[in-house]
């Protein structure tokens, strides 16, 4: 396990490097760089040449990298071209709330999948599996803005109460933090409890046809026990696969609620960066997204054998 462990972190090395190159090279690539939002105007080439001086444009695109990385290396993330604020300081700022979120959306997904995915495949083809699936289906179907746009407008029409639209941290208030957060994290939840119900529904349905399963049956254990302990662990393994994938979908997909109930997390931090071409908060931030899609893969691979112990890794 330790050797598996290692060797797949150190292949994520030569992938988090190749993220940073292309990061690094492309968005250098769009029209319109620092120097000219920051100028706007002003075509005044000693302007123009101080600026970049400062902002440690001067320098050929190779080179930057390359000090870039070295600061990478060392913990130094850079500063920020507009909030004139260390790159780390932002993160440890905005990392929480798409963080939270995410996790919260994550949560509220799986306690609506799973329970609805498994009677479903239970109870296949009966008036309540056909409403699963219809209900699976209008879940992906519906944008997640809209389902906020919803949430926002409709108590504020109906009963004359408004969502809440500011951030509270969690340490500072708990209570107002969760009650801000979970209209949020709905949003992201629905779409991803339909996409894990009809894959615990097909996958259980899988399972329930093998014939240790009918052995089960046929030894007369209850349906609870042969559900609970004989065909959910292993019916887990593909949501489990797809969860992980989703997760790390979810931290580079909340800018749309971010926006919405205005929350200063991640998302709207790569759309400010990417619209104030603030190359340092863009590059950090899309390695982070990077990062962790590699860790919950990883994570994701090691869970199998917990829940199959058939599966072993040399």
């Amino acid at each position: 396990m330790q050797t598996y462990v290692l060797q797949r972190l150190l292949l994520a090395v030569p992938v988090l490097i190749l993220v940073s190159v292309a990061v690094f090279f492309l968005i250098r690539v769009v029209p319109g760089s620092a120097v000219d939002i920051q100028l706007g105007a002003s075509r005044d080439p000693a302007d123009r040449e101080k600026l970049e001086r400062q902002l440690g444009l001067d320098k050929s695109i190779p080179e930057q990298y390359l000090i870039w990385l070295k600061g990478l290396a060392t913990g130094d993330l850079g500063e920020s071209f507009t909030r004139k604020q260390d790159v780390t300081e932002i993160l440890k700022t905005r990392v929480p709330v798409t963080l939270e979120m995410a996790l919260m959306g994550t949560v509220l997904a799986l306690a609506m999948a799973l329970p609805i995915g498994v009677i479903a495949a239970i109870r296949q083809d009966s008036l309540l599996d056909h409403g699963v699936r219809f209900i699976s289906i209008l879940g992906l179907a519906i944008p997640g803005f809209w389902l906020a746009t919803l949430i926002i407008t409709l108590p504020a029409i109906w009963w004359n109460t408004t969502v809440p639209l500011t951030f509270t941290p969690f340490f500072r208030d708990p209570v107002a933090n969760l009650h801000q957060m979970i209209f949020p994290a709905l949003t992201l939840g629905v779409a991803q409890s339909a996409i894990l119900m009809r894959l615990t529904r097909s996958s259980m349905l899988e399972v329930l046809r093998q014939d240790y399963i009918r052995t089960a049956w046929s030894k007369g254990l209850r349906e609870r026990i042969v559900v609970a302990r004989h065909a959910l662990k292993n019916a887990l393994i593909p949501v489990v696969t797809v969860l992980g994938l989703q997760f790390s979908v979810l931290l580079g997909g909340t800018v749309i609620q971010e926006t919405i109930f205005n929350f200063p997390g991640l998302g709207r931090a790569v759309i400010e960066s990417m619209t104030a071409r603030d190359y340092p908060v863009l590059q950090a931030v899309v390695l982070l997204f990077a990062t962790v899609y590699v860790i919950m893969n990883l994570l994701v691979d090691l869970s199998y054998s917990l829940l199959d112990p058939r599966i072993r890794y040399g």
